[in-house]
């Protein structure tokens, strides 16, 4: 009996008589509010507790020998499909002027409607072709030079009567696909460099006409992870007056992205800064738009998380038991002022 004497006074809980206990309006409204505050209070920690978050780490980039995929999406509301080309350089000495990777063009009317398709293949290397430039032929070959060159002609007599027409029409063209480039420093161009000298000339009537506005509508260095902001998404750059060269440079910052499956997305982030120069009636350089990227040396891990179980049952217990606490203090002190409001009346009624 006296051990469990002892343990009845370890009891933290004591119960009174089932008589003794009395029951109020102003308690039931209490209860009924701090249920609702309890509630709502353990299904947001509930929802905190299942959501995840990031961790940033970052440490030396020791990729090696992998290549960049370039995604860009863009837009050239002023400028036929026929005369526009994507060159590609880096910091190696590669430039490759014939694409071979998934580069595809849209001719867009004048509403910025599809009116037609086709894959891009460079038109430096079909001028290449057609001039027939190669410093071995001998001189037995020149009659089928000159053959080359009639050919060339026509299609160049072809070729500016199109873009014209085009012109006229308000076509415009949207450039998309994947460039795969070697991991290095280096940039590629959206312009009319394909195009022979003589050709554009005939077609704009100098380079100062070249209506090089455009619409990025994306341009991203890998797969996009939750919460990139790629920072030229978006980007409107219309020309009203003199045409001019548009360059964006970018540091491009390896990226991993680690989800909370343990499954790892290798990708890039990047910012950049953009630079304008105007082009007059007298220069020679033709109009272009450039993106020369470069790579940071570090590397940034962006780990995901959850947080832990028992940090979830801590911030629980907390909150359930502080607003049980609270709104008992706030039951005692509503039956204290009703109580001290009606009993003065009852004196008097009772007088």
């Amino acid at each position: 009996m006296g051990l469990m004497q002892a343990l009845k006074g370890l009891d933290a809980f004591p119960r009174a008589e089932e008589h003794l206990l009395q029951k109020t309006k102003s308690g039931a409204f209490v209860s009924i509010f701090g249920l609702v505050i309890m509630a709502t209070l353990f299904f947001h920690e509930l929802t905190y507790y299942l959501s995840t978050y990031t961790v940033h780490q970052m440490e030396v980039d020791l990729k090696r020998g992998e290549t960049l995929p370039i995604h860009i999406n863009v837009t050239f509301p002023s400028l036929p499909c026929d005369v526009l080309s994507v060159d590609a350089i880096d910091m190696s000495g590669k430039h490759e002027v014939d694409l071979d990777t998934n580069i595809w063009k849209l001719r867009l009317n004048n509403d910025g409607q599809i009116i037609g398709t086709e894959y891009l293949s460079d038109l430096v290397e079909k001028e290449h072709a057609a001039h027939g430039h190669d410093d071995h032929k001998t001189h037995h070959e020149d009659s089928d030079h000159k053959v080359e060159l009639h050919s060339f002609d026509k299609e160049a007599e072809n070729l500016i009567k199109k873009v014209k027409q085009a012109l006229a029409n308000g076509e415009g063209c949207r450039v998309y696909g994947v460039l795969d480039v070697q991991r290095v420093a280096g940039n590629f161009h959206i312009s009319v460099h394909g195009l022979n000298i003589f050709v554009a000339q005939m077609i704009f009537e100098g380079s100062s006409h070249v209506n090089v506005s455009h619409i990025i509508h994306d341009l991203s260095f890998g797969p996009k992870y939750p919460g990139i902001h790629n920072p030229l998404d978006g980007t409107m750059r219309i020309l009203r007056g003199a045409s001019g060269t548009f360059k964006y440079y970018i540091k491009i910052v390896p990226t991993e992205y680690k989800y909370i499956s343990k499954e790892v997305l290798p990708t890039n982030q990047f910012s950049v800064t953009e630079y304008f120069s105007p082009i007059n009636e007298f220069d020679r350089k033709w109009p272009a738009v450039y993106f020369l990227y470069d790579l940071s040396p570090i590397t940034v891990t962006i780990r995901e998380e959850r947080r832990s179980f028992l940090h979830f049952i801590t911030r629980l217990c907390a909150i359930l038991g502080g607003t049980f606490a609270l709104t008992g203090m706030l039951d005692r002190w509503m039956y204290r002022f009703i109580e001290a409001v009606t009993k003065p009346n009852a004196r008097s009624f009772s007088r």
